[in-house]
């Protein structure tokens, strides 16, 4: 029986590609307009602050995103990106390779955490906006899920490799991660509520000591 052979894959279409280009790129610019927007008008921004900042309409805005929670999410992404970026300088690693850092174990969660509060110094409206999402519906659940969610699975993956290299169970590593990022929002909230004048410096040397309490058994030999 002759078998007849598959035509081989049509090339791809130049315009089509051009064209998918020219819309991940107007995205690209869309948000950064959006980021724009919300330094200049707060972390309550609406819609039409947003087209202006763009110099578009809103319908062409809803014509790259769908609505209101495809721009949202697409802003969030960025500032999930930046923040993994920033976390992957402070523990020293190399690509998604985060067990290779250099620095002591204490300072790996001590820059853990400042490379979380740097973005709330620095760009408080936007991590309101991330936070707060007020583009949503509220009943939709926590809109920071996404971005915290990955910024714990990292912390996950160097919690479990010093687990396993002390030879100790590595369970716990999920919850940990979970638990310090938990932490660090809740007092990055409050201290962008302006409750205190603490510097970054100082608030991120009080949590990392209150998670060191904890965290340092994962690296046996370390001291508290």
């Amino acid at each position: 029986m002759t078998t007849t052979p598959h035509p081989a894959d049509p090339a791809p279409d130049g315009r089509s590609t051009r064209w998918d280009q020219h819309r991940a790129a107007r995205r690209r610019e869309l948000v950064d307009a959006t980021l724009r927007a919300v330094r200049q008008h707060g972390a309550g921004v609406g819609m039409d602050d947003i087209a202006a900042v763009a110099g578009t309409s809103k319908t062409v805005i809803y014509r790259h995103f769908t609505d209101r929670q495809g721009l949202y999410a697409a802003v969030s992404e960025s500032v999930d990106a930046l923040i993994l970026r920033n976390l992957v300088q402070a523990t020293g690693a190399a690509g998604d390779d985060l067990t290779s850092a250099d620095s002591s174990p204490r300072a790996l969660v001590a820059g853990a955490i400042d490379a979380y509060l740097t973005l709330v110094e620095k760009d408080p409206e936007v991590y309101r906006f991330v936070v707060t999402a007020p583009l949503l519906d509220q009943s939709s659940g926590d809109p920071a899920a996404p971005v915290t969610g990955h910024i714990a699975a990292q912390m996950s993956l160097v919690i479990a490799e010093a687990l396993a290299r002390a030879g100790r169970d590595t369970a716990p590593a999920k919850v940990w991660g979970a638990g310090l990022v938990g932490m660090v929002r809740a007092a990055a909230d409050q201290w962008l509520a302006g409750s205190d004048a603490m510097t970054r410096l100082e608030l991120t040397e009080h949590l990392t000591d209150l998670a060191w309490g904890g965290l340092c058994a994962a690296w046996p030999g370390e001291t508290r």
